[in-house]
């Protein structure tokens, strides 16, 4: 499948953060994509981090495109283990109402929508969710994107100033909607991660 690629995710295993900065600039700077590094974060919880590669141009890549690309960070980074990259095409940018501060934490939501259930949710995901979620205080960014590669396909995540901007009453407000209500339940294979951010 030919999918517009707006970034690439490479996502790893690593016991820890070390050397995850330096090793996501080098693996960015010298991809056969022209790409700047957009995020880098590690999750001391569940020892995985994702970089996200933002594509100069976006533009339709193949998988066997970015295959190489897996080497390429063994390289750079030889503690990581299940190493694996994906194509991710944009489908929503929201920009929040804290844009201006710079981003301490990345939460990430992935998720399959049950059969049947997919333009119901990325329309509530569009309309309603992420909207609502950018106009939290705390919220730096919302961004939710198609993972073309490696499932779940929806892949929601935010950009925050502070990990326990999740619990606030405004986000709880958001969350806690009667449409969300509808929605929610047919989430499958749904991953929920805190990171932190590192470059």
């Amino acid at each position: 499948m030919t999918a517009l690629t707006h970034f690439v995710l490479l996502q790893a295993g690593m016991a820890d953060a070390a050397r995850l900065a330096a090793a996501a600039h080098a693996w960015c700077a010298d991809a056969a994509q022209p790409m700047a590094l957009h995020r880098a974060a590690w999750s001391p919880t569940e020892r995985v981090a994702y970089v996200y590669g933002r594509l100069l141009q976006p533009r339709p890549l193949v998988a066997d495109a970015i295959a190489p690309q897996v080497a390429r960070w063994q390289s750079l980074h030889a503690a990581s283990s299940s190493v694996r990259v994906s194509r991710l095409e944009l489908a929503l940018d929201a920009p929040g109402v804290s844009a201006t501060e710079l981003p301490r934490f990345h939460y990430v939501v992935e998720t399959d929508p049950e059969d049947g259930w997919a333009d119901e949710i990325f329309r509530w995901y569009d309309t309603e969710h992420m909207p609502g979620l950018a106009s939290v205080p705390g919220c730096v960014h919302a961004r939710r994107l198609l993972n073309h590669d490696h499932g779940p396909r929806s892949h929601a995540f935010y950009d925050l100033t502070r990990a326990d901007t999740l619990g606030s009453p405004p986000w709880l407000a958001v969350r806690g909607t009667p449409w969300s209500d509808i929605c929610r339940p047919h989430f499958t294979h749904t991953l929920r991660t805190m990171m932190e951010v590192l470059a």
